[in-house]
This record gives C-alpha cells, sequence and structure tokens, in this order.
C-alpha cells in the first residue's frame, strides 16, 4: 500500500511538470487526507527528494534525491512495463536469489530487484562477482516471453544491446561485446549478464536476467586480482556516472529492444548485436567444457550461437564457452 501511495504521489509531480500541486488534490488522487500526504512527503524528504510546500499552493518537486532508491527509479522512468515494479534493497546477498524467489511467487512480467550492494553476487560458471555499496548497479530483471525455450539465449544477446546503448546514452563511451555477455571497454570488463531460466516442460515461466555493471568504482576500489581484467564507467569516462540515470535508460532501451524482437524476430535484435562485438572476423579462442576450440568467429546464428570456422574450414557451433581474443 506504502509503494502505491508513493507511485500516486510521483506519478503527480510528473504530470504537474514543475508546477505547484495541492495537498487537496493528491489527497483527492491517494483518497487519504491531507495530513496523510505531509507524511508522505516529509518521507519522500528524508530520501533526499527536495520537496517546496507553500500555503495555498502546494507542493512544488523542485530536485530528485540523487540517490539511488525505489522512488527514484520510478520517477524518472519511461517504459510500459519494465522496471514500473522495483524492489530495492541496501544490502542483499543476491538479487538473482531474490528474484527467483519472487518470479515463482507471481511476480509480474518487468520486476526489477535492485541493490546498492551485495554479499553474494556471482556471475557465470558460480564465479564471484565484486558488487560493492554506492559503486555499481547490481540487479535482477524478472520477465515473462512468450517464447519457445531455445530461443531464451536469444534474451542475453538482447540484453547486452540494451546495456551497450544505456551506457552510450548516458556515458558518452562506446562499450564493446564479447560472446556471449560480457561488455567491454578498452579491453576491460565493466559489465556482466546472467540469465537463468524458470520452465515446465516446453513452456518458459520466467526469465531472470541478472546484471551488474562497474559504474564509480575507482581502480583502486578494485581487488588487486581484478585490476588488470575490470574497469568502470567512472574510469573510462573520467566523470561520475548518475546510477540512476543509467538504470532508467536501460530499462527504456531493454523495453524498446524486447517490442521490436517481439515484432519482427531476433533478426534486428542480432544485426546490432554484431555491430557492438569485438571478436567477429577476429580469431579467438573458445573454452568449452569439451575442450578449446579455435578459429575465425564468424559471428552467431539466429539462435545465437556463435560459429567459430576452424582452421579445417569446418564450421563448429558454440553455445557455452569463455572467449578468448587471440
Amino acid at each position: 500500500m506504502k509503494s502505491n501511495v508513493r507511485k500516486v504521489i510521483l506519478n503527480a509531480f510528473r504530470e504537474a511538470n514543475g508546477e505547484y500541486i495541492s495537498g487537496e488534490k493528491l489527497a483527492n488522487k491517494i483518497g487519504c487526507s491531507r495530513t496523510a500526504v505531509w507524511k508522505h512527503i516529509e518521507e519522500l524528504k528524508k530520501e533526499g527528494f527536495q520537496v517546496e510546500a507553500v500555503r495555498k499552493k502546494g507542493y512544488l518537486l523542485i530536485d530528485h534525491s540523487k540517490k539511488l532508491s525505489a522512488d527514484e527509479i520510478y520517477l524518472g522512468l519511461h517504459t510500459e512495463e519494465i522496471g514500473r515494479s522495483v524492489y530495492f534493497y541496501e544490502t542483499v546477498p543476491s538479487t538473482q536469489k531474490l528474484a527467483k524467489e519472487l518470479a515463482l511467487n507471481g511476480a509480474n512480467h518487468g520486476t526489477l530487484i535492485v541493490a546498492d550492494e551485495q554479499t553474494e553476487g556471482r556471475g557465470r560458471l558460480v564465479r564471484n562477482w565484486y558488487s560493492p555499496k554506492g559503486t555499481g548497479l547490481w540487479m535482477s530483471l524478472i520477465i515473462r516471453p512468450e517464447i519457445a525455450i531455445q530461443q531464451a539465449p536469444q534474451l542475453t544477446l538482447l540484453t547486452a544491446v540494451a546495456v551497450v546503448e544505456a551506457i552510450k546514452d548516458v556515458a558518452g563511451i562506446q562499450p564493446e561485446i564479447k560472446w556471449p555477455n560480457d561488455i567491454l571497454i578498452s579491453g576491460k570488463k565493466v559489465c556482466g549478464i546472467l540469465t537463468e531460466l524458470q520452465a515446465e516442460e516446453s513452456h518458459i515461466q520466467s526469465l531472470i536476467i541478472g546484471i551488474g555493471i562497474n559504474v564509480n568504482q575507482k581502480q583502486e576500489d578494485f581487488p588487486s586480482e581484478l585490476q588488470t581484467i575490470a574497469t568502470s564507467l567512472k574510469i573510462e569516462a573520467d566523470k561520475l556516472i548518475d546510477r540512476t540515470k543509467l538504470l532508467q535508460c536501460f530499462c527504456y532501451r531493454f523495453e524498446k529492444l524486447l517490442n521490436t524482437y517481439i515484432d519482427n524476430g531476433f533478426l534486428p535484435i542480432k544485426q546490432l548485436w554484431e555491430g557492438y562485438s569485438c571478436s567477429i572476423g577476429r580469431e579467438i579462442t573458445a573454452r568449452t567444457l569439451n575442450g578449446n576450440y579455435h578459429g575465425i568467429a564468424l559471428g552467431i546464428n539466429e539462435d545465437g550461437v556463435l560459429l567459430l570456422k576452424q582452421q579445417s574450414g569446418e564450421i563448429r557451433e558454440i553455445y557455452s564457452a569463455d572467449i578468448e581474443i587471440t
């Protein structure tokens, strides 16, 4: 109930477009007393929102909180579904674990779980993901696409494109994608994506997409073993990046791409992904559970599988691997 009231107030501020809105009007929208409205406004102020109250004029939102929070995320969101339901936590073991529980309990398509810090963040192949407080975007997105199970990997590639485009928009720098789901800048990893499936027989119940973006770390903030292979947007752009704006932009880009995917299939996403890839046309080594394979990365097929041309001329399909550009 509390979160719904906040949404009504934030929507009212958004619709007011920089004008005062009366306490009576807010009370009527919410269905509560003006005293209750005042209490909610005071809570927003405690979060860092700057709200001016003037007798006989009402309330005016002067500035956002600049602090990552559910209310701040919601206020600047320009989507229909993605991120419209958002859970924010200061510290959690893993947003991915929470998202899986919420999905099993019926969370809506587009539900977003965001944490300021993860203590047990992980990436692909059960690797740890360094997720310190106040520096990055650590989040999991629940979607419920009406697609076949074998198409699920396509949405990991779609997510990578959405992350790249959001970083371009907000930070003004051009990342690259290393198949299947690493986002690199200057050859160093800035983002990882982990997609997990909840399904019954041939039907997808939900897809849980975990995303970790290094946003405002300094080089010395990374553990010594990561300093040569990891980077952040702040390091690369040489400026602080607004995490909330980046998250909102990602939601917008993801929703737009998902609608394109649903309307037109995977081909438009495939073309965008290949345009951002750092490995196509280059020699790579694919390290798989069944052995290592060396060759030229030709691109991806309609299922998002990597196509590797080996020295023998054989085209090998790579479904899961660690990729090293040689």
